[in-house]
């Protein structure tokens, strides 16, 4: 990463929420921390951050809530911080918007390769100002909404953008370049580039559940994300056979 960034922390835990802090100081980002919601938005009053590790049993509102806060205002890279048997907790918040989870106790040096997985799959984005005009074949229809892979957004059949995860895209752009294609879940994280994380075995059925919320026109009947029993999914394309 060229330039430094902002990492924000909220965890009530003051001794992690040190350490945290300390060792990413010691990797070159920007660090701020606190200790719960209002905290956050303090914070963020002041300026956005590049990504968020969030603490998922906070005093007052969960880290679910501000999960789920977060996304509704735009992209930001979350990385959730659950207990060890927390599975169901990590599956909601993967569903809340979550890029990624991490169990305590936390090493250190996996949570950084984790920050900077989610920072790299970012960093694929243009700036929206200074996005260059999509050239011919870079926009894909997909269910209601279209895929600009050139802009890696999505827009609705309104034409307004639909919030999307750093995940959430690069599962769409591999459903996008390989269509009518059965991709097993390997696959799907191989294309994604998320093989470097931990992800358990369901993530990526959590993932194309919300996509399918998205793209859908019933997402309890999928027409376009269908699943292929004990194979995978495969990207359905108007107009072309498999």
């Amino acid at each position: 990463m060229d330039a430094k960034r902002h990492l924000l922390i909220v965890d009530d835990d003051p001794d992690l929420r040190d350490t945290l802090h300390e060792y990413f100081e010691t990797n070159g980002f920007t660090v701020s921390s606190v200790a719960d919601g209002p905290g956050m938005r303090r914070v963020l009053k002041d300026g956005p951050a590049d990504i968020i590790i969030m603490d998922l049993h906070l005093p007052g509102e969960d880290g679910l809530a501000l999960t789920r806060e977060l996304r509704a205002q735009g992209p930001v890279g979350i990385i959730m911080l659950t207990g060890s048997g927390d599975t169901v907790d990590r599956i909601v918040g993967l569903e809340m918007g979550a890029d990624d989870y991490l169990a305590k106790p936390v090493d250190l040096r996996e949570l950084l390769a984790r920050v900077k997985s989610v920072l790299r799959r970012a960093q694929k984005a243009p700036d929206s100002d200074a996005a260059p005009a999509p050239e011919a074949g870079q926009k894909v229809r997909m269910g209601t909404c279209m895929l600009d892979l050139a802009a890696h957004r999505l827009y609705d059949a309104a034409g307004q953008e639909v919030a999307l995860t750093s995940m959430e895209f690069d599962l769409l752009k591999a459903f996008a370049q390989h269509p009518n294609r059965v991709l097993s879940r390997d696959q799907l994280l191989d294309l994604a580039h998320n093989r470097e994380s931990d992800v358990f075995d369901r993530s990526i059925d959590v993932r194309i559940t919300r996509i399918r919320k998205k793209i859908e026109i019933d997402a309890e009947k999928p027409q376009v994300l269908k699943t292929v029993r004990g194979a995978g999914y495969m990207f359905v394309q108007e107009g072309r056979k498999a």
